[in-house]
């Protein structure tokens, strides 16, 4: 590991403001910020169904989407997965019903479960949704459809920070999705770094979003240190960076 005051950290956010926002965050925390973007969106121009009894929207960019088609939710009770995607569609002037305790697929599910019997939910979202979501809910009685939004697809350019895992100069890494996880693996492959980037991210502060993220991560070999009980990205940098402060320093 190189010798540095400050912590070199990298995320994986879509580059677009996200990155930006990340960027001042990590700054904020007096750690030097390695923006890598691991997802770009490729709309596909659908548009959630106006018919049913629920609406679920999982992220801001399908909220975007749905917003600039022009979306009616009609009478439906519309669910947001998490603070982000609520505070998007109230930016775009849709009233939201219900955000789940538990910015989760299986929080959403659980708090739905005894309403869902008998109703038909609408699931918008990307091309990599859990399963968990349409599974439990149709395991609840609902009856499901859903909604491909837009998918997301690993940009070309992406891969400097398995290079900096490699060469043992990333000090954390903020994997926000099990997508960001694959696709930082796909760039290392790509780059011929593979083996040394986990060596790499062995020896850095690793932190995720989420317990599927996790299970993703560990399951392809990277240690996993941080899962904040809060499934955001402001709460996910600020633990990962207290965590990676005192070996930083020793």
């Amino acid at each position: 590991m190189r010798e540095s005051p400050r912590l070199r950290v990298a995320f994986f956010r879509p580059d677009d403001e996200r990155t930006e926002e990340a960027v001042e965050l990590v700054e904020s925390l007096g750690a030097d910020p390695v923006p890598d973007p691991m997802l770009a969106v490729e709309p596909t121009d659908a548009v959630p169904r106006s018919d049913a009894d629920y609406v679920v929207l999982t992220s801001k960019t399908g909220v975007e989407l749905a917003a600039a088609a022009d979306w009616d939710p009609g009478e439906a009770t519309v669910c947001a997965i998490g603070d982000a995607t609520a505070r998007a569609l109230r930016e775009a002037g849709y009233a939201v019903d219900h955000v789940p305790e538990k910015f989760s697929s299986a929080g959403l599910v659980e708090s739905l479960a005894d309403a869902a019997e008998g109703k038909r939910v609408e699931v918008a979202r990307s091309d990599h949704g859990s399963a968990v979501l349409t599974d439990g809910l149709e395991a609840a009685g609902a009856y499901v459809h859903e909604t491909v939004l837009y998918r997301l697809v690993r940009p070309e350019s992406a891969g400097e920070s398995a290079e900096l895992a490699a060469a043992g100069d990333l000090d954390a890494a903020l994997f926000t999705s099990s997508l960001t996880v694959e696709n930082f693996l796909s760039a290392a492959e790509q780059r011929g770094v593979r083996a040394e980037a986990v060596a790499g991210l062995d020896a850095a502060t690793v932190g995720v979003i989420g317990e599927p993220t996790r299970e993703t991560a560990e399951d392809r070999g990277i240690a996993v240190d941080v899962v904040p009980d809060r499934a955001d990205f402001e709460t996910l940098a600020c633990a990962v960076v207290e965590e990676a402060a005192p070996s930083h320093h020793e």
